[in-house]
């Protein structure tokens, strides 16, 4: 895409410099007076709060933690401390001009320039074959500088407190001004115009995800802040969107995100960064909201929309994940699709809740000069959506909401998962999918598929005799059809074929408002039982085939003797306990064996 248009555009030309940057540098106080007031509070109670917290120390052996013992949190907590602590300061700052703010700036820069890496440990390895383990390299190569998406990150927040604060640091302490550029030059864009050979890239690897976008967006921000020179700039802005274009090529047509729409905010919402910043770079002649794959990208978190906070929630997504809302809003204008717009506003909490995640500057400035305030019009969630080379369907009929997948086993973040689906009664969870837990060593190792949310025994898909799901891009769905109500689909060959398993057909749709109708037709070539497993909210109370869990109604029928088994799951972990505080339920019907099985289940609205 990006290729396309400068192969016959002079980017040389296009360019306008020095970079007109959209928001205001400090000294304009008018503009910074205008900042409506429910985000002024916001920010200037964040920043109070953070105040009285000093900028933490971050020790060697915190660094190290990661190597040995897998623990992320221990470093990565107060890395993204500081940077938050750091953004709010300068806010704060450009708000009300208080010294004690500036002073915060200083520290804050100070202490991110004294960080021998801002790349946080567990991405302090790259991922190619043959390099060195996080355990065979604990800490950083202060002479191999690398970028990933927190080292970019951080270079873009640097850019932005200089830009806005640059005036008054100056007179406070030149010294400290004088070496933010160089460390930026040296962690950041000279690696990035001299190296090929990080996987982001696109050099050495095809199979990109939410790396590319979001470091890419930091990175063109950085240079667009920090690069006077035409020539110079004109190479990394063509260097870094022919690298976007690498990542486009995988992107499926349909704009859906494999790693669910909790990374859509670092892969969607940061094509949108890229594409703001080419609208601002070329005095808006770089214009792609007309481009039909643009569109499906950036309006996929509204396909996947449940009502409330809630989401469809494949791979590592939580059930209630956080949505840039703001991104949402300002892509709705880009493309001139009010719904879309709209959806975003429907979304719009308060300031504070934008640097929750990963603090993320250049999005806070956009919300404060962007006008997001709600304008006259509602959104509801989808009534169906279907994302063919995805493969995810969704239907909503009178009170249920169903949002079944095929795909395959490869995927970016992928849990063992095909066939699994989310049943939502009056907009709550019935029937679930466990989504995220916190990352640790293990989440992105060998040892992946030993965490219990990653495989298929803890997903609402069948278990063949001992045999879950496997891992991998050759175990994928085949015969995915949509139905006008519904979807189909093949799970055999997501099973190993040790397995025997010749056929795991699973159909479902909504045939009438309010009734959610299942069916699984197992075949094997030699006798096996088949446990058909469905993950729930509520407890679930039986009462032969009648069961009941929270807001659903659930009856069920087998072709061959089946034992019922209810195991409560405790939800312990923090990251999980945001969207399903309390227990998770499995419900597992164990057939005997057979060579083929057949189990249908209906669900209505239990109250």
């Amino acid at each position: 895409m990006f290729g396309e248009y400068l192969s016959s555009h002079d980017l040389k030309e296009l360019l306008v410099m020095p970079y007109p940057c959209p928001f205001p540098a400090c000294t304009d106080r008018k503009k910074w007076n205008a900042v409506n007031e429910q985000d002024r509070k916001a920010v200037l109670e964040a920043a109070e709060a953070m105040r009285t917290i000093p900028y933490p120390v971050l020790l060697a052996t915190d660094y190290m933690a990661f190597a040995r013992t897998g623990n992320r949190k221990i470093y990565e907590d107060p890395y993204f401390l500081r940077r938050k602590k750091l953004i709010l300061a300068a806010l704060a700052y450009c708000l009300e001009e208080k010294a004690e703010d500036l002073d915060d700036v200083i520290n804050g820069i100070w202490c991110i320039l004294e960080e021998t890496s801002w790349v946080i440990p567990a991405h302090n390895v790259d991922s190619h074959e043959g390099a060195p383990s996080s355990r065979e390299k604990p800490l950083p190569d202060v002479f191999n500088p690398m970028i990933d998406l927190f080292c970019a990150q951080t270079g873009m927040i640097l850019s932005f407190v200089m830009y806005l604060t640059g005036n008054a640091l100056e007179t406070a302490c030149p010294q400290l001004v004088r070496r933010v550029r160089p460390e930026i030059e040296k962690r950041i864009l000279v690696p990035f115009e001299t190296r090929d050979d990080f996987w982001w890239m696109g050099f050495l690897r095809k199979d990109l995800c939410n790396w590319t976008p979001w470091i890419l967006s930091n990175v063109l921000v950085t240079a667009a802040l920090n690069v006077p020179e035409r020539p110079r700039l004109c190479g990394i802005v063509n260097r870094g969107l022919r690298m976007v274009d690498r990542w486009l090529n995988i992107v499926p047509e349909d704009g859906g995100c494999d790693e669910g729409v909790a990374y859509w905010n670092m892969a969607g919402g940061a094509l949108m960064d890229i594409l703001q910043l080419m609208l601002e770079l070329t005095a808006g002649k770089m214009d792609f909201s007309n481009d039909e794959k643009v569109r499906s990208i950036l309006s996929f978190p509204r396909k996947m929309w449940l009502g409330s906070a809630w989401f469809a929630n494949f791979a590592d997504c939580d059930a209630k994940p956080y949505v840039c809302a703001e991104r949402l809003i300002y892509a709705g204008r880009y493309l001139k699709d009010e719904a879309l717009m709209h959806f975003g506003q429907t979304l719009l909490g308060p300031a504070r809740q934008d640097l929750s995640d990963t603090p993320q500057m250049w999005r806070m400035l956009n919300r404060l000069f962007g006008r997001l305030e709600k304008t006259e019009g509602t959104v509801e969630p989808a009534e169906e959506s279907w994302l063919p080379e995805l493969q995810v369907r969704l239907v909503r009929r009178g009170r249920i909401t169903v949002c079944g997948k095929g795909g395959h086993n490869g995927e970016s973040h992928n849990h063992n998962d095909i066939g699994s689906f989310v049943v939502f009664v009056d907009g709550e969870p019935a029937c679930v999918d466990i989504g995220n837990i916190t990352y640790t060593a293990k989440t992105f190792s060998s040892r992946r598929y030993e965490l219990f949310n990653t495989r298929s025994m803890y997903h609402s898909v069948p278990q063949i005799g001992e045999w879950e799901q496997a891992a991998g891009r050759e175990y994928a769905a085949r015969h995915v059809q949509m139905l006008p109500d519904g979807f189909t689909l093949d799970m055999a060959d997501a099973y190993p074929s040790d397995t025997g398993v010749t056929a795991a057909v699973r159909t479902w749709s909504l045939p009438s408002e309010n009734l959610f109708e299942l069916k699984d037709e197992v075949a094997t070539l030699e006798d096996r039982p088949v446990t058909f497993v469905l993950i729930v909210r509520e407890k679930p109370e039986t009462d032969g085939n009648l069961l009941m869990a929270g807001n659903a109604c659930i009856e069920w029928e087998t072709d061959t003797p089946a034992a019922v088994g209810i195991e409560e799951i405790p939800v312990e972990d923090a990251r999980l306990a945001k969207s399903y505080p309390g227990s998770l339920w499995r419900i597992a019907w164990t057939c005997e064996p057979a060579q083929k099985h057949t189990f249908t289940m209906m669900l209505k609205p239990g109250r």
